[in-house]
């Protein structure tokens, strides 16, 4: 037993050295994941593969509907063609174009393509409902009728731009009204906006528009498959 004045009794050196090197270790630890700089986590799983297309039958019957009759046949359906071919070339949350005062990085939407395929099978269900028959075999007036019932909630001074359209319809609008056709039309002249020009054309008035060659747009379409 020590008197009450004694000094603390003084660790043994092995004991010392012993607790000391788990300090160590601890400290090590905690420095480690409190500070160091992490590379990104990569995700090696791909992606699945992207469906493209639409019912080709009904997306012309809707473009008949919806796109001005003053285009014709071939002019509507070449709309359409470009239609199909930008939807079917989006890339889905791809990384934006940086642009200026940008301070971080930003991503495109997501796919709005399969809710507009869902669109386009609804409108054949409800012209089946509520016009006794398909959508692709109606008359225009049956289908402007079934498309004015599917838009009546919309709303808006102005079209949206085809990639956030809620619609189908108005993505189809929007997407050709965003055409060099579609200016040139509303202008009426050659304007051409988006397009290359002769560097001696600059100054040169625009040409008026060639006469409609196109045919007027019939009521009956064709029957096709998805494309």
């Amino acid at each position: 037993m020590q008197p009450d004045d004694a000094p603390p009794p003084v660790p043994a050196r092995r004991q010392f050295l012993k607790t000391a090197g788990v300090l160590a270790v601890g400290t090590a630890a905690v420095g480690s994941s409190a500070c160091d700089v992490k590379e990104p986590a990569t995700v090696d799983e791909q992606p699945a593969a992207r469906r493209v297309g639409f019912d080709r039958a009904l997306l012309d019957a809707l473009a008949s509907t919806v796109l001005p009759a003053v285009l014709g046949e071939a002019g509507v359906r070449a709309a359409t063609d470009r239609f199909v071919a930008w939807a079917d070339g989006y890339d889905p949350v791809a990384e934006e174009m940086h642009g200026y005062g940008y301070a971080d990085v930003r991503y495109l939407p997501a796919d709005p393509v399969p809710a507009w395929r869902a669109q386009l099978d609804a409108l054949d269900m409800l012209s089946r409902k509520s016009q006794r028959v398909p959508f692709t075999r109606a008359t225009p007036a049956q289908r402007t009728a079934v498309v004015e019932a599917v838009l009546r909630t919309e709303v808006g001074e102005r079209l949206p731009a085809p990639l956030v359209a809620r619609h189908v319809a108005l993505a189809l609008l929007a997407h050709w009204s965003t055409s060099p056709e579609a200016w040139n039309l509303a202008l009426g002249a050659q304007v051409s906006p988006l397009t290359c020009r002769k560097l001696e054309d600059a100054m040169r008035a625009p040409l008026p528009l060639a006469p409609a060659a196109a045919t007027p747009v019939t009521s009956a379409t064709p029957a096709g498959g998805t494309t």
